[in-house]
């Protein structure tokens, strides 16, 4: 670790290999926790490379619990989080019109760091408890085509930094893994940024990875597509600047966005929506996030307008309300 840190302080970049072993020997208990406060500082200062995030990742995913998932296509939707809008469960509800499409999701998330309500607390909310037994996430993903994997249960070196990640007070390279490490390994992403840095540094993460993806962000700010500003997009096949004008919806407010100040508010708007109750604003946010991810899962030969009705299409017909009480029926 010594000569970790003398090469960062050198502003030298390690490689995928080393912080990989690092991260191994973390969940060893082989280094003091002052060491590996230095480290996580030192790399926020510099600013980490892409190899550097992945052995990370290698890190997490071979000390974790694996989810070897009997289906072949599938997506995660997810955003970076750190945006400090405090938004509805916009990535969640996405999901359930996916899934209720006829689309398979295996839906990684955990409870909210700086919002009212993260992906495991809107789904905690509504009885749900939380499993690893593969058996049942693959009923769950098969009977009714979404499972949920609650990041605690999985990614088992997360516990050895937490504490250390809390006492620093400022974001870490933990931050930037968390939607990167779903422990099914999905083939499909569509992920949310709360920036166009954080933007090229996931494109080429994604690249090295291999899947399909799409990457999004707010120009004024949103890990998600907000509708309440022109909204970049970056995939496998286009980079592009949208308006909520091209994709025939209206410029949302900030405030139809907010989740509400307990975890009751966030959840009612989450059912509002697939409950086709939800202000009009609510409802095409979702329907825009679950568009792109359908078009990722299309590979792109689907145009964003066919993706949009798809979308509605779940939501109208009550399809993906059905989804979502099937699915806590089955994790009930």
């Amino acid at each position: 670790m010594k000569e970790y840190l003398d090469r960062i302080l050198n502003h030298e970049m390690l490689t995928r290999e080393e912080t990989k072993n690092i991260l191994i020997g973390i969940t060893k208990s082989q280094y003091p926790t002052e060491q590996i406060t230095a480290l996580l500082t030192g790399l926020q200062m510099r600013g980490i490379t892409v190899d550097e995030l992945l052995g990370f990742r290698d890190g997490i995913l071979e000390t974790g619990v694996p989810v070897p998932l009997d289906c072949e296509r599938y997506i995660d939707v997810v955003g970076t989080g750190g945006d400090r809008k405090n938004t509805f469960n916009i990535s969640t509800t996405s999901c359930f019109v996916i899934a209720g499409a006829g689309y398979k999701v295996a839906k990684h998330g955990n409870y909210a760091a700086t919002s009212t309500s993260g992906a495991s607390n809107v789904i905690a909310h509504h009885g749900v408890k939380f499993t690893d037994d593969i058996d049942k996430l693959n009923r769950c993903i098969n009977e009714c085509g979404i499972v949920y994997l609650h990041a605690q249960l999985f990614a088992r070196a997360m516990k050895f930094v937490g504490p250390i990640r809390k006492s620093l007070q400022f974001p870490t390279c933990f931050n930037l893994l968390g939607p990167i490490v779903n422990p099914s390994k999905p083939q499909c992403q569509l992920l949310g940024v709360a920036n166009l840095d954080q933007m090229r540094l996931y494109s080429n993460v994604y690249q090295r990875i291999g899947i399909d993806y799409g990457i999004v962000n707010s120009i004024d700010g949103y890990d998600e597509i907000s509708l309440t500003s022109d909204f970049k997009v970056t995939t496998n096949n286009y980079e592009k600047i949208f308006k909520p004008q091209d994709l025939g919806f209206e410029i949302a407010k900030p405030e139809e966005l907010v989740a509400g100040a307990t975890e009751e508010e966030a959840a009612r708007i989450f059912d509002s929506v697939l409950e086709n109750k939800a202000l009009p604003a609510q409802k095409n946010i979702v329907l825009a996030n679950a568009a792109f991810a359908i078009q990722v899962l299309e590979r792109g030969k689907k145009d964003i307008g066919e993706c949009i009705d798809i979308a509605r299409e779940s939501i109208d017909s009550g399809r993906a309300l059905h989804t979502f009480r099937k699915f806590v029926e089955l994790n009930s």
